[in-house]
């Protein structure tokens, strides 16, 4: 399965060969003579020299989520990566799991090469191990005793470690790509390789021949014959890069084979602002090339030739190739199972190397406008906060036909896309507008007294007085589908809580959110807080968001189950409030009255049917069964075509009966109802707690002892006597909006208005006082009194 090609030997495959770039790309040094063909950036105090490369592949992805169209990828592997901690053998397990990442890329049609390190330290353990049995037996025969001395092991010269360590490291990876059915052949090469015109040729047509044949090409430096490298020998020809380490040898074979992808594999998360592990030190996500100034490089590795800085040489060079690079960490435990995947399928891993820069920000900077913002916000005095969403509400209704128009084109864009209840949470409406400017001056009036408010307040000795106060969360990430009037509402909530907020809309309201979004930003302007609130517009996927864990304090989704929970599963380390599915019951009890049962389901399930707090399953009474009150809500939900499923209890009860349900925990979300039959009150609550999602659930009674049984035992968010499950929602309970409704123990709980968007801080008042005074031999005691805390101002 391995085939061994030593480049400067090989003779090539003569009737394949594929036409070559332009000398002024590809020549040695010595050839290029104009001036006309340098372009020098200062990079890093290093001139760089920048090649105008004729590229029959076209130009770099400019975005990430571009890279899943890459058909030819190049991935490079660090010493770190491939080598042990002890740099004596290699991290199998890293290496095996990067081979079933390659293997999984090739059997989906792409055409991977792999480009190397490691002979050396394979070399280093094989040959510590022939060294050491060798000393043993010549001592053990010098001095005839069993024991043996100290043995000293003598420096290792590295080009002996590659000659002895090569050929196990390329049967290692025979081994592993077989497991795969795939086949690896082994390319060693020397600077000398890409310099020689008739070397490189050679080298050109094995590649081209081996991708064809569908073989991972692994090449590697010829490290048994290649001189020791110069310092900062890389890059320094007029067009030529010099293959120094793996770094530029990677970069090298990327432009020339035109790859679509170079992935650089490092023990470090990608390009960082200043030196990893340094105070302050941020990953950058996207880099550009003229960003050099902004960065700062620190040490090399502590294994291989190239450090961080000839990482980025070699990044830059390959992009200006036409070939799209990442820089990424290969060895974390967590995520080097997958890493390389990852980075295919766009998603946002390490740094990526990019030629376009956006016009608006990145979201990482977003995260920073709002954190900062949001800090100022919190700072104003309730009346500007208040004043602001007062300002807010004014432009709903006076900007309505703009608002209306943006809205009309994102319905026609979506016509046809959109299943009918999405069509109808996407659109706006003159009523609508008025009940959004309506909730916000409520958000506004509740707002007087949120951020600041004393909780509670202790004397905890003479002159030394303990508060604990409200503050806003910090930074809030609210993800939405469909439904543009969320974002209003979420805006008023986040000001009158002093919170910074970033917003994640759907693409179907493109439109509509824009122009609210620059609403709101016009309100936020009268008292200078205009960044408080950001709109992410990147191609950031949802996923990518719930990784920024050092911006972004929680993430409110308000959208499907299916949306909960993939940020659920998503959130790195952020905090997620919402609720994972609305399977909303109504237990129509014996006692239960004629006249409400059917106004009360009609509602709760065909008001709305595709809202999180629609009726899902209706649970009656045994002995309501054949009674004119079930004819008259079988009648009804026919009238307004509710399509009905049967519990397994229910089926069994009727001759000729509907579908029996495949599932009791179903959230249908369209004009769909789940009917079952119980024998009382308590297996309806049984029944809730099993099947639940403890979101809103209902009795229906005239016993009051009944429904206080039924309202003290279900644990839901919400729990109601003879009202419709719809009335779960935030404006509705006068909260004046919801950020969404929370199913979570934890925090807030139920529709989340003002005060769910509130954290607590705890002030402390003295005089020099220290904790030595109140031990066992201190001058001072404990007092702990509780004192009063300022009425709320509830108007």
């Amino acid at each position: 399965m391995l085939r061994q090609v030593c480049c400067s030997g090989f003779q090539p495959f003569r009737q394949r060969l594929l036409p070559w770039l332009q000398s002024t790309a590809l020549s040695r040094s010595h050839r290029v003579q104009s001036s006309a063909i340098r372009h020098v950036r200062s990079w890093s105090n290093i001139p760089f020299i920048t090649v105008p490369l004729s590229r029959t592949h076209g130009k770099s992805f400019a975005h990430r989520s571009e890279l899943k169209h890459a058909k030819r990828i190049v991935v490079k592997l660090g010493s770190a990566v491939v080598t042990r901690g002890d740099e004596c053998g290699l991290a199998l397990g890293r290496l095996a799991s990067i081979v079933e990442q390659v293997s999984v890329l090739q059997n989906q049609g792409r055409e991977m090469m792999l480009v190397t390190s490691g002979a050396v330290a394979f070399g280093k353990q094989r040959l510590r191990h022939e060294i050491l049995l060798s000393q043993s037996v010549r001592q053990a025969l010098h001095s005839g005793q069993n024991q043996l001395k100290e043995m000293a092991i003598p420096v290792l010269e590295a080009r002996a470690c590659a000659a002895a360590g090569q050929s196990g490291l390329m049967a290692l990876y025979e081994a592993m790509f077989t497991q795969y059915s795939i086949c690896a052949a082994q390319i060693l090469v020397t600077n000398l390789d890409f310099h020689d015109e008739q070397k490189r040729r050679n080298l050109n047509g094995t590649l081209h021949e081996l991708l064809r044949m569908n073989i991972v090409p692994i090449v590697n430096t010829n490290d048994a014959v290649v001189p020791p490298a110069e310092p900062n020998s890389d890059l320094q020809g007029v067009n030529v890069i010099s293959v120094k380490d793996n770094d530029s040898l990677a970069a090298r074979l990327a432009v020339e084979m035109k790859t679509d992808l170079l992935i650089v594999l490092s023990d470090v998360e990608g390009l960082f602002d200043s030196p990893p592990g340094s105070d302050d030190a941020k990953l950058i996500d996207i880099f550009y090339p003229g960003d050099q100034q902004s960065v700062t490089f620190g040490t090399k590795s502590r294994v291989g030739m190239g450090g961080m800085e000839a990482k980025v040489k070699a990044a830059l060079w390959a992009l200006q190739g036409g070939t799209s690079v990442v820089i990424a960490n290969g060895t974390h435990p967590k995520v080097s199972g997958h890493v390389i995947t990852d980075i295919v399928e766009g998603k946002k891993v390490g740094t990526f190397f990019s030629e376009v820069k956006p016009a608006g920000p990145t979201v990482e900077q977003q995260g920073e406008m709002a954190r900062s913002g949001g800090r100022m916000l919190a700072t104003l005095e309730p009346e500007q906060r208040a004043e602001i969403i007062h300002h807010l509400a004014d432009l709903l209704t006076d900007q309505r036909e703009e608002i209306l128009l943006a809205n009309k084109k994102d319905l026609e864009e979506a016509e046809g896309r959109l299943a009918a209840p999405l069509l109808k949470r996407l659109s706006l409406s003159t009523s609508k507008l008025n009940s959004l400017a309506i909730g916000l001056r409520q958000i506004a009036a509740s707002s007087q007294d949120s951020v600041g408010r004393v909780l509670r307040r202790t004397r905890i000795a003479k002159n030394l007085e303990l508060e604990q106060v409200t503050v806003p969360i910090g930074v809030l990430l609210v993800i939405f589908e469909s439904r543009p009037d969320c974002l209003p509402q979420v805006a008023a909530l986040a000001i009158a809580s002093g919170n910074g907020l970033l917003l994640k809309g759907g693409k179907e309201a493109t439109h509509s959110n824009r122009i609210l979004h620059l609403l709101a930003q016009e309100a936020l302007s009268i008292h200078g807080v205009k960044e408080a609130i950001q709109l992410v517009n990147t191609r950031e996927e949802v996923e990518d968001l719930c990784r920024l864990d050092k911006m972004i304090d929680l993430i409110i989704p308000r959208g499907s189950s299916q949306l909960v929970r993939d940020i659920q599963k998503a959130a790195k380390g952020i905090p997620v409030m919402g609720h994972s599915e609305g399977i909303c019951h109504m237990y129509v009890d014996s006692e239960a009255s004629v006249d409400k049962v059917t106004r009360l389901v009609r509602d709760s399930k065909c008001e709305y049917p595709a809202a999180c707090n629609a009726l899902e399953t209706l649970l009656i009474h045994r002995d309501l069964l054949r009674t004119p009150l079930f004819d008259q809500i079988i009648d009804m939900l026919r009238v307004e075509q509710v399509k009905i499923h049967a519990g397994p209890k229910f089926a069994s009860y009727l001759t000729f009966s509907p579908s029996e349900v495949k599932s009791l925990r179903t959230e249908y979300g369209d004009l769909e109802l789940c009917i079952e039959v119980v024998d009382s009150v308590q297996e309806a609550i049984d029944h809730i707690h099993k099947y639940g999602s403890s979101h809103t659930d209902v009795i229906v009674t005239e016993n009051e002892k009944t429904a206080e049984f039924f309202l003290q035992h279900v644990d839901s968010a919400c729990v109601f006597w003879n009202a419709s499950t719809r009335f779960s929602d935030g404006y509705r309970f006068g909260l004046g909006a919801e950020v969404g409704i929370s199913t979570s123990r934890i925090h807030a709980r139920g529709p989340v208005g003002l005060e769910g968007l509130l954290t607590t801080k705890w002030l402390l008042r003295g005089q020099d006082h220290v904790v030595s005074d109140f031990s066992e031999h201190g001058n001072l005691k404990y007092l702990h009194e509780n004192l009063p805390v300022p009425q709320r101002n509830t108007n």
